[in-house]
């Protein structure tokens, strides 16, 4: 996508190290839009955006006014089209996107069109880093065998991906065992200023992305603005759609002191999440400020931009200053592009300087008042301090899982133990939020160091894992020899990708597992993650705890949550002696100076040096197919989706939703896990059943998020999580709903299709927040191809509600103070909406009839979560993906 008109003529030069490169200035169009000085680091991002793609049509003098004039009110209604130099991907999510993208060229050629015109337009990264599972744990054997493992359930999904490599342009793939894709970002992908060459001149801007996973924002931490967006709208952006958005409000998050001893950057950012939820930040960019950045490394930065989704906000920004720069030299960067960094940030006012922004609103930590903390037992945002954790499962127990006998245990066949409520099961030192951060990776070896040295142990029920975010974890451990006191422990290598966080914690073992089943027993895991959901991290574990990786190591040694760290002993050395964590602890100094020691230039050269080759296994993947993909329709992982079934040239007319009935009755924070589960499923759901049915046994099923590429298993997955609870069908949990008017209970996707043959649209009731969690692109296309036409919820999470637009869903939100309970909706309603084929406008009232079983009407305003132009029109034309196809095509 080339550059725009400039009417503003705001382009110049800058000469840096014997090179000139173009640039659009903000000094330069100071002299139309006057001081800008206070702009928040981000909205200059936003700004310099505007200028360089500047054409009268998609970007007009206006819009580009409109960023300026929010100095004023610190908030604005104007919708902007925003260009990001780049996509990134994980694999759950990216299978699926190139899916589309090979099903829109087989759409393209059946309407006449040119295959060719398919193709990405942005730069595509794609990390294959969501399929290790960890099957095979605490030996050293573990790495290799969870990597044949992984070859042979995912050899569909790998064919297909490298395929997609060589057929499209402008895309690339990192093979699996390289890294989580955050940390791949930071490590290695970010630029923090990109460059493009046009019409024989350099162009110089910011580096900026979106991303299929919403933890993209890590990248934040390196001054790279960037969110994530589902599947659908990164694929419209890779294809050279703007992304429509308003100018947001900005929160500035003012840091002052710095980590006390006894506390890390895991610590402080469950603090930031727990604060930011109760600010209210969603839909709203957070940027940091203050004297605190200057004390904080940045990989302590990145680990808090990391949960920006966790505390709910777009984004969690850092600017620029000698931090990032000295990063970017410790991690290979090429000298000239870190002096360009320099010179281009102080040249637009992106260093972080004394001039303190103008923010919608603010709020305030002195770091040094952070304590030792977990968040659980089922959300991120909900921090337990160290200090009472073990009295605070204790009360959940009874509040959160209606434990009636918390002394029950049971014994564990073939063992000389038993387990009980409360038992730490999975300890697993996983996910891009703190296996980036080399402090708190380092502080864990030095702990397990600790240990050992006192003769302690991992209680023999606890599975143990460490999964890095990139191969250079593994050297900087090696370098410091503390790799071998994490084996001694269990904590043995087990992949290198996203594991425990994201559901591939594997199997337990079966004695455990049975133990648990039969007690009913609240099992629980301690990982380093930024997701500890309902019925996410594993099906046989109720209670879940984020912690740095230093606490998961002493919770496995613990081996109960019901230990109290700070005061209890977590076991006796040889002598018998009591050994308490403080003991064992590290001081900040020696991790600072481990961590200057150990991190070295050359890992980050060596490892990064020919990242795209991959090791043998991916080498020996055969790729097949052209321009087009040569559909097998006997693959249970990759199908031709039906989204393009049928499509004419011109979108049809929408109409209005007449006698729907309700799906599902869904209280609040119902999120993208439970409408989209990632995780295992079982022989008898009806994904499992379709499996079973295509000559696949269960142990191969692999997991939801594994076969992505296959819209039949994941229509069969919405709504399926083990965890929800459809209110529909009181007493039931999982995708259980009752179909109207016969009252029969069956599983929503049998229901959805009963519905389907019997011509009866549907509509989904919702509570608040409903879709938090990650951009999972299949909550909102398995809603849809489950013939779900609308949802009314009190609230949207910013990812699904575009979500569902792009999928051609309506999102609604009851006004006034009603609810469901209000309404006192139980399921039986038939639900009428208006106002739709007379012309969908943003944001517009939405009449709605609801009639009762017996036949009265009552009717209410919904409020249309259509925010935007270009969302009516992916609207009208039933989706993102038909628009820009007919676009194209045309």
């Amino acid at each position: 996508m080339g550059v725009g008109e400039d009417t503003l003529k705001t382009r110049r030069s800058l000469d840096v190290g014997g090179k000139t490169y173009d640039y659009f200035s903000l000094k330069a169009a100071e002299a139309e839009l006057g001081d800008l000085s206070v702009l928040p680091k981000t909205l200059k991002v936003l700004l310099e955006n505007l200028l360089r793609f500047e054409d009268g049509r998609t970007v007009t003098t206006d819009d580009v006014k409109a960023v300026a004039e929010w100095l004023k009110e610190r908030r604005s209604d104007r919708e902007i089209a925003y260009r990001p130099a780049r996509v990134l991907m994980q694999d759950f999510t990216g299978v699926p996107a190139v899916v589309d993208l090979a099903a829109m060229r087989a759409a393209i050629e059946s309407m006449g069109g040119d295959a060719k015109k398919i193709n990405p337009l942005s730069p595509v990264d794609l990390v294959i880093d969501h399929s290790v599972m960890v099957d095979a744990f605490g030996n050293p054997q573990a790495f290799e065998k969870n990597v044949e493992l992984e070859y042979a359930r995912n050899k569909e999904r790998y064919e297909f991906l490298r395929w997609g490599s060589t057929a499209f342009d402008n895309f690339r793939v990192v093979p699996p065992g390289t890294g989580i894709c955050h940390q791949v970002n930071l490590e290695y992908l970010a630029k923090v200023v990109w460059t493009k060459e046009e019409d024989g001149r350099t162009v110089a801007y910011p580096d900026t992305l979106v991303g299929t996973d919403s933890h993209t924002t890590m990248i934040n931490g390196l001054a790279v603005l960037g969110w994530g967006v589902g599947g659908i709208e990164a694929e419209a952006a890779m294809l050279g759609q703007p992304i429509s958005m308003l100018i947001p409000e900005v929160v500035g998050f003012r840091l002052t002191g710095k980590l006390k001893e006894g506390t890390t950057a895991t610590d402080l950012v469950l603090t930031v999440t727990e604060m930011l939820r109760k600010k209210g930040v969603v839909g709203k960019f957070v940027e940091f400020f203050g004297p605190g950045i200057r004390e904080m490394s940045l990989a302590d930065r990145a680990t808090i931009a990391n949960m920006a989704p966790e505390y709910g906000a777009t984004c969690g920004f850092f600017p620029i200053d000698d931090e990032t720069l000295a990063y970017m030299r410790a991690t290979a960067r090429p000298d000239d592009l870190v002096a360009l960094t320099e010179a281009y940030a102080k040249e637009q006012g992106f260093w972080l300087d004394d001039v303190e922004p103008v923010f919608t609103d603010t709020l305030e930590l002195d770091i040094s008042t952070v304590e030792p903390s977990l968040a659980g037992p089922k959300r991120p945002q909900d921090r337990v301090p160290l200090s009472i954790a073990a009295d605070a499962f204790d009360k959940a127990l009874t509040k959160d899982f209606n434990v009636p006998d918390k002394a029950k245990s049971v014994q564990v066949k073939g063992a000389d133990y038993a387990i009980s409520h409360g038992d730490v099961v999975i300890a697993a030192i996983t996910s891009c939020t703190n296996t980036s951060n080399p402090g708190v990776m380092l502080g864990s070896g030095l702990v397990a160091r600790n240990a050992v040295a006192r003769g302690l142990t991992v209680k023999p029920w606890v599975k143990t894992s460490l999964a890095p975010g990139s191969q250079v974890v593994s050297d900087y451990l090696a370098e410091a020899g503390l790799d071998d006191d994490l084996d001694k422990l269990g904590f043995n290598l087990v992949g290198y990708g996203c594991t425990t966080c994201i559901g591939n914690s594997g199997p337990l073992p079966e004695p455990i597992a049975e133990a648990i089943t039969e007690g009913d027993l609240v099992a629980c895991s301690v990982l380093s993650g930024n997701r500890n959901f309902e019925g996410r991290v594993n099906p046989h574990v109720q209670a879940n705890y984020l912690a740095s990786p230093m606490l998961v190591v002493a919770y496995a040694i613990a081996g109960s949550m019901h230990v109290n760290l700070l005061e209890d002993p977590l076991g006796q050395d040889p002598d018998g002696n009591d050994v308490y964590l403080k003991d064992i602890w590290p001081s900040n100094q020696e991790v600072i100076d481990t961590v200057r020691a150990c991190v070295k230039k050359e890992m980050f050269l060596n490892r990064y040096g020919d990242v795209f080759k991959g090791d043998e296994h991916w080498q020996k993947i055969n790729v097949s197919g052209g321009l087009t993909y040569d559909w097998d329709s006997t693959s249970t992982y990759v199908q031709h989706p039906p989204y393009f079934e049928g499509m004419q040239a011109e979108p049809g007319e929408v109409s209005d939703v007449r006698h729907a009935r309700i799906l599902a009755v869904l209280a609040d924070s119902v999120t993208t896990d439970h409408i989209s589960p990632a995780g295992s499923f079982k022989e008898e759901t009806p994904a499992g059943r379709y499996l079973t049915d295509h000559q696949v046994p269960p142990r191969e099923f692999n997991s939801y998020g594994s076969r992505r590429g296959n819209h039949e298993v994941m229509m069969r997955g919405t709504f399926a999580n083990i965890r929800i609870r459809n209110e529909m069908a009181p007493g039931t949990t999982g995708g259980i709903t009752r179909h109207m008017p016969s009252g029969e209970e069956m599983p929503i996707y049998d229901a959805a299709m009963r519905y389907a043959e019997e011509g009866v649209p549907l509509v989904v009731v919702a509570g608040k927040e409903y879709g938090t969690g990650s951009s999972r692109d299949w909550a909102a296309k398995g809603t849809r191809l489950l013939g779900v036409k609308a949802v009314i919820a009190e609230s949207f999470e910013r990812i699904h509600r575009s979500n569902l637009v792009g999928m051609g869903v309506l999102p609604l939100v009851f006004k006034d103070g009603q609810n469901r309970k209000t309404l006192k909706l139980t399921g039986e309603e038939l639900i009428s909406l208006g106002g739709i084929e007379s012309g969908i406008k943003p944001r517009m009232d939405v009449p709605c009839t609801i009639t009762r079983p017996d036949g009265s009407t009552e009717h209410v305003t919904l409020l249309c979560r259509i925010d935007t132009l270009d969302e009516v029109d992916y609207y009208r034309h039933g989706g993102i993906l038909q628009y820009v196809l007919r676009r194209l095509a045309a």
